[in-house]
């Protein structure tokens, strides 16, 4: 299928990536291959624009323009800027992107990384309302630079390459159609290539059916309790699981860009079941409803630096959870093709915009014209640089808690740690002797410790996938070094965790017990953008976290957490003393001269008030 009318030459973005001093790095994707004019509204700053482009389509090319300024930028200044492409500016071709009274986009470098947005887990059908809207609102209500967060940190699941609506699937591959992305065999696999799997009967509800087989002809999905056990690519909603590299591409348009659904319409495939028509029609609204909030969105994408991160949805559920599931997944050519394909995925619409330099060797190789994929996938999953630092003040450092695993040397069926040793080694030597830091951990380390129990358990019975059993304290060797690190002499004197994954949101204050001038850490969580945890649920495991660990509880002495005072700030709109605040938005912290939290907010996706993080009285 080719579209009857021209395409939009940009089909996604101008997204404003890094910002630094000297530097801006801008992605977008277009239909056609182009070297864009950036103009700049500022007098005395001259510039040089690099631009690397990657085809992914016969009519979708990725962009990166890297733009160096030959003198720093000015601070806490709205700073203008336009896109020139054939002569037309970003008011032509994508007036979406301009706030009310506005001819052009602006940024703002701020000066301290003293105001923050952050959040994780965006999932297009889950019913609640899109927290990054809550951006928009924030911008739509600043009336000085200095108002403007620093940066939005989206800390992990972006996308959900795992978890896929029948409606945005058929948005996928009639999108796919359009650009022409670009197919690709399929070793191992039932299906010999892209375009058969979109054909397959079990293309749409039924892609577990196709996952790939480990002996014995058994699919992924091995049995235990007489049960069915999650598979490997362990999403309890595998249904729709992305497998191509055109199916992720198409989903990083579709969850960025109000554009690329002018081109699509959504009509139901033929061959449903009756129950499976049912579960499309449920969803179809929620869909058209994330949709229609899209042009807010990108507007957000192209006024505020966005620096991002993976977690597992990014990939698949439960990724490198076990050295057994490392084994397994990347010993079948057809599950390492799909994990690939998603990691690729991030590279192009993720990684490369948050470390240009970092990611250029990997480049490199995806602009070679006679790729081999397999050998690009091997290099990506060997690639030890996705982690990445800010020089801001206080400086920002984004940890890589997905590919850098302590795996566990008792059993491969333990859950690993989420930093091995010399990533933690990295980690101190960057921490060393500043007097304030700023980390993104997409776990939270200082967790919720009836959680924690519970998945310490299941994982002791050899099931840790049954419960996403990832958290810091999991393996006794990551946990010891991090808190060994926070307690370090050399070591911030105040430093800040943020973290999302959860489904919920939460902010601790951390002291180590028996310590003068101990350091201090916050662990702020703020989860999910566009998903939440089962509110019945929550609020049990809630209120029996406060019985059980309570301050004067004896069961807090077998936590390894026991040598350090975790003191937690109260939502403010808490009804009977709850500590976990279960809304879809975004977290919004503000930092004072010492990099420490002085105010802490989740923004609520439903319009509600901001909820503050309150000291018990």
């Amino acid at each position: 299928m080719t579209s009857p009318a021209p395409l939009p030459f940009v089909l996604a973005g101008p997204v404003l990536r890094r910002l630094e001093p000297q530097r801006l790095a801008i992605w977008l994707v277009g239909s056609q291959p182009s070297r864009p004019d950036f103009l700049i509204d500022h007098p005395g700053i001259t510039l040089s624009l690099h631009c690397e482009t990657i085809a992914v389509g016969e009519r979708a090319f990725v962009h990166l323009l890297d733009i160096q300024f030959d003198q720093p930028l000015p601070r806490d200044v709205a700073i203008t800027y336009d896109l020139l492409i054939d002569g037309q500016g970003i008011a032509d071709w994508a007036p979406h992107l301009l706030y009310p009274g506005a001819s052009r986009p602006s940024f703002v470098l701020r000066e301290r990384l003293d105001h923050l947005l952050h959040g994780s887990c965006r999932k297009p059908h889950h019913p609640a309302a899109d927290g990054l809207l809550c951006a928009d609102r924030l911008l739509l209500a600043c009336e000085q630079p200095q108002q403007r967060p620093a940066v939005l940190l989206m800390t992990g699941d972006q996308v959900y390459a795992d978890d896929v609506a029948g409606p945005m699937l058929r948005a996928i591959h009639e999108l796919i159609e359009h650009l022409g992305l670009f197919d690709e065999t399929l070793d191992g696999a039932l299906v010999a290539n892209g375009a058969e799997l979109y054909q397959h009967p079990a293309s749409y509800y039924h892609r577990a059916d196709l996952l790939p087989a480990q002996q014995s002809n058994e699919t992924l999905r091995e049995r235990f309790f007489g049960g069915k056990r999650k598979p490997i690519f362990s999403s309890s909603n595998a249904d729709n699981h992305l497998v191509t590299f055109a199916e992720v591409m198409a989903m990083y348009l579709l969850v960025w860009s109000p554009t690329p659904w002018t081109l699509v319409r959504m009509a139901m495939p033929a061959g449903l079941t009756d129950q499976r028509q049912a579960r499309y029609r449920h969803e179809l609204p929620l869909i058209e409803g994330f949709r229609d909030g899209l042009g807010r969105v990108a507007r957000v994408m192209a006024h505020l630096p966005c620096l991002m991160i993976f977690d597992d949805h990014d990939i698949t559920d439960d990724w490198n959870l076990s050295a057994q599931w490392e084994q397994t997944a990347y010993g079948h050519p057809f599950s390492r093709r799909i994990i690939g394909n998603a990691l690729l995925g991030y590279l192009l619409c993720q990684g490369w915009g948050n470390d240009p330099d970092g990611c250029a060797a990997l480049i490199a190789q995806c602009l070679q014209p006679e790729q081999d994929r397999d050998a690009l996938i091997g290099e990506l999953l060997r690639f030890q640089g996705w982690q990445f630092e800010l020089p801001s003040d206080p400086p920002l450092l984004v940890l890589d808690t997905r590919t850098r695993r302590w795996r566990s040397e008792s059993s491969l069926a333990k859950p690993s740690g989420l930093l091995d040793w010399e990533a933690l080694c990295e980690l101190q030597q960057a921490l060393l002797d500043h007097p304030s830091a700023i980390i993104v951990s997409p776990a939270p380390i200082f967790g919720v410790k009836l959680i924690e129990t519970v998945q310490r358990v299941f994982s002791a019975l050899g099931h840790p996938l049954l419960v996403d059993a990832e958290n810091w304290m999991a393996h006794r060797g990551a946990a010891q070094v991090i808190l060994n690190i926070f307690s370090h002499s050399r070591t911030p004197g105040h430093y800040v965790v943020l973290s999302g994954d959860v489904h919920y949101s939460f902010v601790y204050e951390v002291l180590i017990r028996h310590r003068q001038r101990s350091p201090h850490l916050w662990q702020v969580t703020s989860s999910g953008i566009k998903n939440e945890f089962p509110r019945r649920l929550l609020d049990v495991l809630d209120r029996l976290n406060r019985w059980l660990y309570a301050p004067r509880s004896p069961l807090n002495w077998f936590t390894k957490r026991r040598q350090m005072e975790v003191v937690p700030r109260v939502p403010s709109h808490s009804k009977a003393g709850e500590r976990l605040w279960n809304s879809a938005g975004l977290g919004q912290v503000f930092f004072d001269g010492q990099g420490r939290p002085e105010r802490v907010y989740q923004l609520n996706a439903d319009r509600a008030p901001a909820t503050a993080f309150v000291r018990r009285e």
